[in-house]
């Protein structure tokens, strides 16, 4: 089971945004529904919290949340109790140690990137956090012409149907797309939930990331 818990960052400074977040999110929650084991939720103050089946969730949304930019980002891995109809606040279990101990470490100045993982294998762990911190900066420095072009492209659509959609050439989507380094994300991405899987230990399942089309 993977969980994952993003707090806002300098919501003093530039107000609570978790309501906006949630609503933001609704129409990944139906992409992703058949891997939510519990929903997204307001947790604690400016905290959100959902409770996941595949590795490839966790990642995909934790990428989403950099795009954002105003969260920090932890993934626990590991096993959970989750009674029935439970949220994840009455939930237990040592993912929701691992995620506590993540974003606690992504809320610290020592992280480049604000997103960390843990779990059951601290060595995976490290190699997930290493890989999607990576791939966080990337997300992070992403332009508005980048962000264009990989929002066309979701839902398999071409790059020339992307280009017709933006009113550029197709040459124009290439370039903008391998400044954005889009397929260098999207080809990462099911090694980061490898890893993030493997973080879990032995007792989680691993579960094959499907395609995904980068962080839109």
């Amino acid at each position: 089971m993977f969980v994952v818990t993003a707090d806002q960052r300098a919501s003093t400074a530039t107000g609570e945004r978790v309501e906006e977040l949630l609503a933001g999110l609704a129409p990944w929650s139906v992409e992703w529904r058949d891997d939510i084991a519990l929903p997204l939720e307001r947790t604690v103050g400016d905290e959100v919290q959902v409770v996941l089946t595949s590795a490839a969730a966790a990642v995909d949304l934790a990428l989403r949340l950099m795009r954002e930019g105003d969260w920090s980002v932890g993934i626990g891995a590991g096993e959970a109790n989750l009674p029935l109809r439970a949220s994840s606040r009455a939930s237990s279990g040592p993912v929701f140690v691992h995620a506590r101990e993540a974003v606690e470490r992504a809320r610290g100045r020592s992280e480049p990137v604000p997103l960390v993982v843990a779990g059951e294998s601290d060595e995976a762990a490290a190699e997930a956090t290493a890989l999607l911190q990576l791939l966080g900066g990337v997300v992070r420095r992403r332009s508005a012409a980048g962000w264009q072009v990989a929002d066309a492209l979701a839902g398999g659509a071409t790059r020339r149907e992307a280009a017709a959609a933006l009113g550029i050439s197709p040459q124009a989507v290439s370039q903008r797309a391998s400044v954005a380094m889009l397929d260098e994300e999207a080809a990462a991405r099911p090694l980061a939930a490898r890893l993030v899987t493997r973080a879990a230990g032995p007792a989680t399942p691993a579960s094959a990331p499907r395609d995904t089309v980068p962080s839109s």
